[in-house]
């Protein structure tokens, strides 16, 4: 009887024990956390610096009056300026997939002045150009690996540009002269590449603003501001006319703060 009933015993508690085990657990389950995943979509601001050339192509015609300038007047005048550039940009980002798509609006100073004298009939010829400025408005297309973009850009520029030429003897005697200072328009066109800055990177620091992302760039610009033209005076008489072509390069990087 003894045996039967430790028998029994023992039975039960293995049963209890299969049944236990069988029901559905009363833990909670682990909560999944969703890795999250960078997109450029969002509005943005930063800055950029960098340098450039401007080139200056000074062409004169239409010589009034070769007794007072000598016989004719020096067909082209080539002038290369070269400097610093640096200012600032804003913008709209938004990702379908992997592709970006945007616009940008930037302005920059930038201090690429040049003169130049020439030699030409007996007289000197002096040609000063300078492109204060340069502002663009741009479409943006871009195709993003992650947190890298490759992108290309264009659309319109502007700029302040200050055009003179002067004329003097060989001894320094004031003989004539011209200049115009005025927003010049056209078109620039370039591509960069731009990163955005983990959160866990040792360059977040940048990230002053507490923004939602920063980003690093990198950028080339072709920009062509087309003509523009001024009359040169010997006195009251309008010896000749300056057409003068300006295009150029800026290379340059920047940061931006997203939104």
């Amino acid at each position: 009887m003894r045996a039967f009933l430790l028998s029994t015993v023992a039975l039960a508690g293995l049963t209890a024990g299969a049944v236990a085990a069988d029901l559905p657990s009363r833990r909670a389950p682990v909560p999944y956390v969703a890795v999250p995943v960078f997109t450029w979509t969002g509005f943005y601001l930063g800055v950029n610096v960098g340098g450039g050339v401007a080139r200056y192509n000074t062409i004169n015609s239409n010589a009034a009056i070769a007794g007072v300038v000598g016989a004719g007047v020096p067909g082209n005048i080539r002038t290369t300026g070269s400097g610093f550039t640096g200012g600032g940009q804003v913008g709209y980002n938004y990702q379908i997939g992997s592709f970006v798509v945007g616009i940008e609006a930037d302005a920059a100073y930038t201090g690429f002045g040049r003169t130049r004298t020439v030699g030409f009939a007996g007289l000197n010829y002096q040609v000063r150009d300078n492109l204060g400025y340069l502002g663009t408005v741009r479409g943006r297309v871009g195709y993003a690996f992650d947190r890298l973009m490759v992108y290309g850009t264009g659309g319109f520029a502007y700029g302040d540009l200050f055009g003179r030429e002067n004329i003097f003897t060989p001894g320094g005697a004031f003989v004539g002269g011209g200049a115009r200072s005025t927003t010049a328009t056209g078109w620039a066109a370039g591509g960069g590449l731009e990163y955005a800055i983990p959160t866990d990177s040792f360059l977040n620091f940048l990230n002053f603003f507490s923004t939602s992302a920063v980003t690093i760039k990198a950028e080339y610009l072709h920009y062509d501001l087309g003509d523009t033209r001024y009359g040169v005076f010997s006195g009251p008489v309008n010896v000749f006319n300056a057409r003068v072509r300006t295009d150029g390069d800026i290379g340059r990087i920047g940061v931006n703060y997203k939104f």
